[in-house]
C-alpha cells in the first residue's frame, strides 16, 4: 500500500533490460512503491526482482501485464486496486516492446508489421487507457513516459544505416500516440524518450545482427540521466516532446 508521502511507479517490461534497470533504481530510493509489470510473474527473472535492494519505506509489487493480451492492463489495474489499495500512480514507464526484424521495405513481411504494431503501439494505447484515471489522480502531476526510439524519427531516417522498416514504423506511430496523449490530457506529462542504444540483452542482440560487438552505452549510462529527465519533466519542459536520454531534444 502506498502512503501519501511515497511516490508510486509502474514499469512495464520490468523483468529484464531497461525495465529491470528502472525497477532497481526506483526501488533503491526511499519512500517508493514500485509496481513491476511483467509477462509472467512466475518466471525466475520476475521472481528475482524481489531480491533487489530496497530503500527505506520502499516496496515492490509484481503484477502480470502482457502487452499482447488485450485485457491484461485493465485486469492489472483491478488487481492493484483490490489487493494493494493503489488509488493513484505518479509515474508510469511504458517500456515493454519488441524489436525482432530488420528488413527493408521491399523485404518486410506483413505479419511482422502486425506483430510490432500490436506490441509497440496498441499495447501502449491499452496501457494508457487502463492507467490514465490513476495518473490523473496523482497529487504530483502524473507522468506517462514512453520508451521511444530514434529509429522512429522520420527526420533522422536518412542517417540510419540500419534497415529498420518494421520496428521504426511502429516507433514512429508510438511517437504520434505519445504526442496525442499530451494534447488530449492537460493533467498528464507525456514524453517519448529514446534511451540510447543500450547494452541490454535485446540491445546487444540487435547490435550483433548489425555486425557490432555490443550496443553503444551501458545500462547505468542510460538509466542515470533518464531518472533526472523524468524527475524534472514538466508539461512545459518535456510534455509532448521527443527526448534523448540526456534530456536534449530529438526531431520527430
Amino acid at each position: 500500500m502506498a502512503t501519501s508521502a511515497s511516490t508510486t511507479y509502474l514499469i512495464t517490461g520490468a523483468s529484464r533490460g531497461l525495465g529491470r534497470g528502472f525497477v532497481a533504481a526506483y526501488l533503491a530510493q526511499p519512500d517508493s512503491t514500485v509496481i513491476a509489470a511483467v509477462r509472467d510473474p512466475t518466471s525466475s527473472s520476475s521472481k528475482s526482482l524481489g531480491e533487489l535492494p530496497k530503500g527505506a519505506n520502499s516496496s515492490l509489487i509484481v503484477v502480470k501485464l502482457d502487452s499482447d493480451v488485450e485485457t491484461d492492463p485493465a485486469d492489472a489495474v483491478k488487481q492493484l486496486k483490490a489487493e494493494h489499495n493503489i488509488t493513484s500512480l505518479d509515474i508510469v514507464i511504458a517500456n515493454a516492446g519488441i524489436m525482432k526484424a530488420y528488413p527493408t521495405v521491399q523485404e518486410a513481411k506483413v505479419e511482422s508489421f502486425y506483430e510490432h504494431y500490436r506490441t509497440n503501439v496498441v499495447g501502449v494505447v491499452l496501457l494508457f487507457q487502463a492507467i490514465s484515471p490513476l495518473l490523473k489522480a496523482s497529487t504530483k502531476s502524473g507522468k506517462f513516459i514512453v520508451m521511444g526510439s530514434v529509429a522512429g524519427s522520420i527526420t533522422l531516417a536518412e542517417k540510419s544505416p540500419v534497415p529498420n522498416t518494421v520496428y521504426g514504423a511502429s516507433k514512429a506511430a508510438l511517437n504520434f500516440i505519445t504526442n496525442r496523449i499530451h494534447v488530449e490530457n492537460e493533467e498528464i506529462v507525456a514524453v517519448s524518450v529514446h534511451p540510447g542504444f543500450v547494452q541490454t540483452p535485446g540491445g546487444n542482440s540487435a547490435a550483433e545482427s548489425f555486425g557490432m560487438e555490443k550496443a553503444d552505452i551501458t545500462l547505468d549510462e542510460s538509466i542515470g540521466p533518464m531518472l533526472k529527465l523524468i524527475a524534472e519533466a514538466t508539461r512545459e519542459s518535456a510534455g509532448g516532446k521527443f527526448k534523448l536520454y540526456d534530456g536534449s531534444d530529438l526531431p520527430w
